[in-house]
């Protein structure tokens, strides 16, 4: 079994199932950050170490969080998958992106899209 990647996502206050998804295609959540404290909007915003993917929660971000949030990953070579808050959204957008899941995950047809950082 291959190690789990670190993923910091950003948006929504709650992420309900969100994570256990995630768990299906090997990420493991390093950190979640609301996007609502104006110093998540600062330009100069640095992702923890060893942040290997940046999900962003499209439907619960300002344009300058997400600005941010994307020259961050791009200052670290970091990918960012951008998506709406809802299971099929970012099974979608993990799938687009390249992220591998199990049988047993749903295959639904929704609209997201992956950024390169």
């Amino acid at each position: 079994m291959s190690m789990s990647m670190n993923a910091v996502i950003v948006g929504a206050d709650r992420l309900g199932n969100i994570p256990g998804l995630l768990k299906d295609h090997n990420i493991e959540i390093r950190q979640h950050i609301s996007g609502r404290e104006p110093a998540h909007q600062k330009k100069t915003y640095q992702l923890p170490s060893g942040t290997q993917v940046v999900i962003l929660l499209t439907d619960f971000l300002g344009h300058n969080v997400m600005k941010s949030f994307r020259s961050a990953a791009q200052r670290a070579g970091v990918p960012v998958v951008a998506c709406r808050r809802s299971l099929g959204s970012m099974q979608q957008a993990l799938t687009l992106c390249g992220y591998r899941c199990c049988e047993r995950c749903p295959q639904k047809q929704v609209e997201a899209h992956c950024a390169p950082s």
